[in-house]
């Protein structure tokens, strides 16, 4: 029944992986103070090598992209350093590993900086507090000017020259999940009259532009996109964001990416807008490689991925769990049921 799931997936004619499960991002909240990973985090990665390809945990690419408590970044040299001791590890195991690039955006919180407000498309804020940290409540962010957008865009390219640097075989940039660059491409958080607002073109404009500037710094073979077209995390759906996901997927047919990734948490979420399941929309915009996630078990992901939903499954909880995932799955051992708890230790 998952046979399939251990074949070799070619990403592009630089990357081959060694099977169809990839480990999904996970936020473990374990760097050091100054945001540097540290060697439990390497020895964590390397026991999950197996992988046919593992994304890292989300990695904020500048200072005020910080939302959570000790997430790692990859902007200073000791970061960078830091990093190539967990590449290091994951490529002695075999294993192939990719960064994902994130800025929070308007979730993000001065706390971490010591800066003023957070930055966003929109001086929208979102309800609640920082998680980890509740007594720190979401501030309402400050518009991003022109300016300040191409900058973003020069760091989003060199966060990606530096995770190369780092050792990693690729980037994903984060554009999911409620964060900077889903924060452009949903009505609810951008209510710009400029060039990066209201129509499907003006709204996607800086995710195609931070995805070209990445491409042009380290090749299309090495850049991945994660993205939720359904709003679902801090965010509130609109029915004319649909509008603006057919443009952005139509556009990115033609990069030549490494993959696709949906950002969901339960694929068996349906959204009215997308006509069901964030998987089965992006799968009918975007005909090249698509990463699936969202509460798959093995079999139910070798089964979507045989009805051509998807073409690789993200694996998230289960592999926190089960370092040894992968040879559980194909052995048919049980597996170890996650648990919050586990949250506290790198296993």
């Amino acid at each position: 029944m998952t046979a399939q799931l251990f074949q070799p997936y070619r990403l592009n004619d630089s990357l081959v992986l060694d099977n169809h499960i990839l480990m999904a991002p996970l936020t473990r909240c374990m760097a050091d103070a100054d945001l540097v990973p540290t060697q439990a985090m390497a020895d964590y990665y390397a026991r999950r090598a197996d992988a046919g390809l593992i994304i890292s945990e989300a990695t904020i690419i500048r200072p005020d992209g910080q939302g959570y408590p000790n997430t790692p970044g990859i902007f200073t040299q000791a970061q960078i350093d830091g990093w190539r001791k967990v590449t290091d590890a994951v490529h002695a195991k075999g294993g192939k590993i990719f960064m994902q690039l994130w800025h929070t955006g308007r979730v993000a919180h001065p706390f971490f900086w010591g800066g003023e407000a957070p930055i966003a498309p929109s001086a929208i804020a979102v309800e609640g507090t920082v998680p980890r940290m509740r007594e720190l409540v979401y501030l309402t962010p400050k518009a991003v000017t022109v300016t300040e957008i191409a900058e973003l865009v020069s760091d989003y390219a060199k966060a990606a020259e530096n995770a190369i640097e780092a050792g990693f075989d690729g980037v994903e940039i984060h554009g999911a999940n409620g964060y900077l660059i889903d924060q452009f491409l949903h009505h609810d958080s951008n209510r710009r009259e400029d060039e990066y607002g209201g129509s499907p073109e003006n709204m996607s404009r800086f995710a195609l532009e931070v995805v070209d500037a990445v491409i042009a710094r380290i090749g299309h073979e090495r850049t991945a996109l994660r993205l939720s077209p359904g709003a679902y995390f801090n965010m509130a759906g609109d029915a004319r964001d649909r509008e603006v996901f057919d443009y952005l997927l139509a556009e990115l047919e033609g990069r030549q990416l490494a993959y696709l990734h949906a950002g969901i948490f339960d694929d068996a979420m349906e959204f009215d807008y997308l006509g069901g399941r964030v998987s089965d929309y992006m799968r009918g915009k975007y005909g090249k490689t698509l990463v699936g996630v969202g509460s798959y078990t093995a079999h139910s992901a070798s089964l979507a991925i045989s009805e051509g939903r998807f073409n690789l499954i993200a694996i998230g909880r289960p592999f926190i769990a089960n370092h040894d995932y992968v040879a559980k799955v194909k052995a048919g051992s049980e597996l170890v049921a996650y648990s919050d708890e586990m949250l506290a230790n790198l296993y």
